[in-house]
């Protein structure tokens, strides 16, 4: 039996015990990279898809308001959803610097923003109070995610 190119120089597996071929290895890199050729078109598409519907959207009657927009969005959700870009990324362990952690995304870190914003503005001091704000906001994240590496 030959030593898979995923086996360490000592000749032990792959963290986890995960042997990878050599051909499985560049099947993944070759889909992999397909995936995201065929995201950046998708991504490219959305640009003038998504604003065209936005701007369309705030025409709606009361009620039916971003029908449009949100329509896009559960479109391009799907589309994410089919391309699986890192389905092959399950063939080992998740590495520990890259497990999830809960509360962690883009979207928690842009309401997080978007409330000292609000806040902010309520008391009359946008200018400088906010932009203190955010930059304590961002210096706490920036220095959270030091302590990981």
């Amino acid at each position: 039996m030959t030593r898979p190119p995923f086996d360490r120089a000592d000749g032990e597996p792959a963290p986890g015990g995960t042997r990878i071929d050599r051909w499985t290895l560049f099947r993944d890199v070759a889909v992999f990279q397909g995936k995201l050729v065929l995201d950046n078109i998708k991504d490219l598409t959305l640009v003038p898809i998504s604003l065209g519907a936005a701007v369309i959207s705030l025409f709606n009657r009361d009620g039916d308001t971003g029908r449009q927009f949100y329509g896009v969005l559960h479109a391009a959700r799907r589309v994410e959803d089919w391309l699986d870009k890192y389905g092959d990324a399950d063939r080992i362990p998740v590495p520990p610097f890259a497990q999830k952690r809960d509360g962690e995304s883009i979207d928690v870190l842009l309401a997080r923003i978007e409330d000292l914003v609000k806040r902010q503005y309520e008391r009359g001091g946008v200018t400088a109070n906010a932009k203190d704000a955010i930059d304590r906001a961002l210096d706490a994240l920036q220095a959270k995610l030091d302590r990981r590496t």
